[in-house]
């Protein structure tokens, strides 16, 4: 928790105005994370992205070739409604999709993976961190536009969705 805590502390501190300004708040502790392209060393961007879902932790880590970009809480399939495990590329993305199967739920920033499974935003914040979706991989839907972000800038064929554990 701690640990999620901090690197929370260190994103918020990333996207600030101010350590945009001096760019070496944090150097000393983790490191020159200020360079050009994201967790790349300096001017060199990421060509390869790497989603990694731990269905038994309920937990995402976003990496390129050098560093862990993002760790994020989700939300993966409740019993009957199993997430699938396996490596994937992404398909398709959407911005706003809505579910055809589950009532047209809204299903913000979704990269899907394998068929209609996706990666996407959700409302239902309270349940991140345990198994709530009906296979989905759910998000915070600022997270989800993080992800989306990234992976729209990387490319889908750069891109690798790992779901492991369960």
């Amino acid at each position: 928790m701690l640990k999620r805590i901090l690197l929370a502390a260190v994103f918020a501190g990333l996207s600030s105005s101010a350590f945009a300004a001096t760019g070496s708040l944090f150097e000393g502790m983790f490191g020159n994370h200020s360079h050009g392209g994201f967790g790349s060393p300096a001017g060199r961007t990421s060509s390869q992205l790497s989603i990694t879902v731990d269905i038994a932790a309920q937990e995402m880590t976003v990496a390129d070739e050098w560093d862990t970009v993002y760790t994020f809480d989700v939300s993966t399939g409740r019993p009957g409604h199993a997430t699938p495990t396996g490596t994937f590329r992404p398909i398709r993305m959407h911005t706003m999709w809505h579910s055809s199967k589950y009532e047209n739920a809204p299903m913000p920033w979704s990269i899907f993976f394998h068929g209609g499974y996706a990666i996407h935003g959700t409302t239902d914040l309270k349940h991140l961190g345990h198994v709530a979706s009906h296979g989905c991989v759910r998000l915070d839907p600022k997270n989800a536009k993080l992800l989306f972000d990234l992976v729209q800038s990387v490319g889908m064929e750069n891109t690798k969705v790992v779901l492991v554990g369960g």
